[in-house]
């Protein structure tokens, strides 16, 4: 219980930092998954496939990155808490605008926009938290920050589940609009990073601007490979998680009710799964612990994709998502460990999000596939097979980067 022991040592402002973090990546991933658990009757209600609504999952990862370079360097230069607040802001009301949409159009440019929002909420938030919280126990803190991505697919799964046959899709999206709540936590309880306050109070050289570029030139190839990395990441999760409700719900014909469930299960196995390899990390370093949960998510597939009921799909959605969000739990700590301090909260989440540029028609393709096979499993498998073969390989490749000093 190493992780409880060093979050009881934190300081109270640590704490509040931690948790804001925290909940903000929750919420941005409440925000996220509502529409993919609303797929199926948002396609209902405006007369088309669930392939076309999907493509609002493509323009919300397509303009990711343009909101992690735009927050992140705005973070950078303004702090990482202010800049927060109002990234958070952002999301809240776009998300509240999603539930009037009038068509289709009208709802995929909503979705574009919040991609810009929720592209930047990821590296502010990781920034703010790595240059706060002490070395000790870095694994384990990313390893719990990264699956507030998970408690928020928890939340829409159960939020799903549970309102959607009274309030619909459109009320739905309303109760989305909570996260801008969090802001009176963050205004009153969460200070501004240690580090980022130094550095801004440590007068600049004359010559500091041409130092600058070319710091940023030297970290460039690193950076080039987080993009590829966080590629083959995006992918891991992306394709084991958009089209996975609507594959239960057309392919498999289960309630609104069952597949809700099912998602609040596989969502706790993604807690889990980060947790574990998270603190896994600390002991093995960042990249065996991601080369090892890629990999056990491939005897997991049959059970994942091939199951004849809801109770093996479910045992199989909870182990995949272990595994997956597994690898992902070593993220936050990784990325912010492997940049440098002066572009710590723009270059961990544009790599981030630009591994979803590059990968957002994955959920478009998967389900254009599947409608034109007929066949949900064999496109889901395949999926796994590739990606986590390659994320293993890529990992292997990598540097290794734990207990990095934030300050230096």
């Amino acid at each position: 219980m190493s992780f409880f022991h060093d979050f009881k040592h934190l300081t109270p402002a640590q704490r509040h930092t931690f948790l804001a973090s925290f909940l903000g990546w929750t919420l941005d991933s409440l925000d996220f998954f509502l529409l993919i658990f609303c797929v199926k009757a948002i396609s209902a209600d405006f007369h088309t496939r669930p392939s076309a609504v999907l493509a609002a999952v493509f323009w919300t990862q397509a303009l990711r990155p343009f909101g992690a370079l735009l927050f992140g360097l705005l973070a950078d230069r303004y702090g990482r808490r202010p800049i927060l607040i109002f990234n958070i802001l952002s999301f809240s009301v776009i998300e509240f605008a999603c539930a009037f949409a009038p068509s289709l159009p009208v709802l995929l440019a909503l979705r574009a926009l919040f991609g810009v929002a929720m592209g930047g909420e990821w590296g502010v938030g990781a920034a703010l938290t790595f240059e706060t919280l002490p070395q000790k126990g870095r694994g384990a803190f990313s390893g719990i920050l990264q699956e507030g991505y998970a408690l928020g697919s928890i939340l829409a799964s159960a939020a799903f589940g549970l309102l959607f046959h009274w309030i619909g899709w459109r009320g739905l999206f309303l109760a989305g609009a909570s996260p801008a709540l969090l802001v009176l936590y963050i205004q009153t309880r969460v200070q501004e990073s240690p580090v980022w306050l130094a550095r801004a109070a440590t007068p600049k050289a004359p010559s500091s601007n041409r130092l600058i570029p070319a710091h940023i030139l030297k970290f460039l190839p690193r950076f080039l490979f987080l993009i590829v990395l966080m590629t083959a990441f995006m992918s891991f999760s992306h394709g084991t998680q958009d089209v996975y409700p609507t594959f239960l719900s057309v392919q498999m014909h289960l309630t609104p009710q069952t597949v809700g469930l099912i998602g609040v299960l596989y969502g706790f196995g993604s807690i889990a799964g980060g947790f574990v390899f998270g603190v896994l990390s600390e002991k093995w370093g960042r990249k065996r612990a991601i080369i090892v949960a890629a990999l056990l998510a491939l005897p997991v597939i049959p059970l994942w994709a091939y199951g004849h009921s809801a109770i093996t799909l479910a045992a199989g959605a909870v182990l995949m998502q272990f595994m997956v969000q597994g690898a992902w739990g070593v993220v936050p700590a990784y990325l912010t460990e492997l940049s440098p301090a002066p572009v710590r909260a723009t270059a961990p989440g544009l790599a981030y999000q630009l591994g979803g540029l590059i990968t957002s028609w994955n959920g478009v393709l998967q389900a254009r596939l599947a409608e034109w096979s007929g066949n949900y499993p064999a496109v889901l498998a395949g999926t796994v097979l590739l990606v986590a073969v390659t994320l293993a390989i890529l990992a292997s490749l990598g540097h290794e980067a734990k207990g990095t000093e934030m300050s230096s």
